[in-house]
């Protein structure tokens, strides 16, 4: 079995690496009971040779696998990239680059919402993947064969799916697509864990004042800094549901703290509620909190079936250009544009304006339609009317 287990063999594999057009890249993890991921296996496959790396080894120096996934001469290939990426970011302090992630790729290439690596696989490569270790202890010594055998499979057959999908791209013309996908995903910024912004996290729905957020960002700075100190996972030192909870009543005692349904009297008078109403009180005296956020207008009356017929154009413009649903507009792109032609949404902006959003605003304003021909929706152009 192609396993490294020492510094000199890493060293001696990565260099041999560094003349090769690219690189499959893939990991194997653990994070369960920590904030920080435990990488315990990390599986690189070159034009020649593809081996099983034991980040947990005694003595072993990554540095050599750092300097192979920072060398912007070789492309790294991924699968679903973005927990891969994270780890890296954090033992190298960079994110590897240049980047390709098959996934996006597939999506982009008309292989439907978010295409599992083993789809790929058998559609692109003709293999089956055996996927009984998937869940095993990654963190157990010594590795089995099954554990290597599994690891190494994934990025043997990775190379051919990049391979495939590197020609679909081109043939089809959706290169800069692509690049302009893999370019958010190399953003360091998705990357850093700064307690600061870890507010940003809660997807809040509705109104919520400055007295509320900023209440809210002081807990959740706390959160995530007891958290990394800790190496816990946030919801080990307190679950979402009971910071929201406190944010929105904002006790002052331990004694109104206790009464937080979804944190618990044990909790509130253990060593963590004065550190609680701590943040608490930090996050009220804020001099300047986020900016509040305004409730969700109610739709204009009669929006519904706008909103359901550019739904229809939607799947038909997915169909047409065999393109995943999901990577070219959302729920709630549809119904931004039903309301506002200058929507701030990816829909309206770049290829997708091109494939999707120019089309539902002509949809929109009376200057498309849609009819049913041949077993599929057809678009017909129509002349344009008065003060449309």
């Amino acid at each position: 079995m192609d396993l490294i287990t020492d510094t000199d063999a890493l060293a001696g594999f990565c260099a041999r690496q560094h003349s090769a057009e690219f690189v499959a890249v893939d990991t194997e993890f653990m994070r369960e009971r920590t904030f920080w991921p435990i990488l315990c296996v990390v599986q690189v496959a070159g034009p020649d040779e593809a081996v099983a790396i034991d980040a947990l080894a005694p003595g072993i120096d990554l540095a050599p696998l750092l300097a192979l996934m920072c060398d912007p001469a070789i492309l790294k290939v991924f699968h679903a990239a973005r927990q891969d990426l994270e780890i890296f970011f954090q033992l190298a302090g960079q994110v590897p680059h240049p980047v390709f992630d098959t996934q996006i790729a597939a999506m982009v290439c008309g292989f439907g919402d978010s295409a599992s690596y083993e789809t790929l696989v058998k559609r692109l490569a003709g293999a089956n993947l055996d996927k009984a270790s998937r869940f095993t202890d990654w963190a157990h010594r010594p590795l089995s064969d099954r554990q290597i055998e599994y690891a190494l499979a994934d990025v043997v057959h990775l190379r051919t799916v990049y391979e495939r999908l590197q020609q679909l791209l081109a043939k089809n013309g959706r290169a800069a697509w692509f690049a302009e996908e893999v370019a958010g995903l190399v953003d360091p910024a998705i990357y850093r864990t700064e307690p600061a912004e870890a507010w940003r996290r809660f997807r809040l729905r509705g109104r919520a004042d400055r007295r509320f957020l900023g209440v809210l960002k002081a807990l959740a700075a706390w959160r995530e800094t007891a958290a990394q100190q800790r190496d816990l996972p946030r919801g080990r030192i307190m679950r979402d549901e009971a910071l929201l909870e406190i944010a929105a009543h904002a006790p002052k005692t331990i004694d109104s703290l206790a009464r937080t349904r979804s944190l618990g009297r044990g909790i509130a008078e253990g060593k963590l509620g004065q550190d609680i109403l701590d943040a608490v009180a930090e996050g009220l005296a804020d001099p300047n909190p986020p900016p509040a956020i305004a409730a969700k207008a109610d739709a204009p009356p009669g929006i519904g079936p706008l909103i359901e017929l550019l739904r229809v154009l939607l799947k038909q413009r997915c169909e047409d250009y065999q393109v995943a649903q999901k990577l070219l507009a959302s729920a709630d792109d549809l119904e931004a544009i039903a309301a506002d032609d200058n929507a701030p949404v990816p829909a309206l902006a770049g290829w997708r304006r091109e494939v999707f959003g120019n089309d539902a605003l002509a949809l929109k304003h009376g200057r498309l339609a849609l009819t049913a021909g041949r077993n599929r929706i057809e678009l017909v152009a129509l002349p344009e009317r008065d003060g449309a």
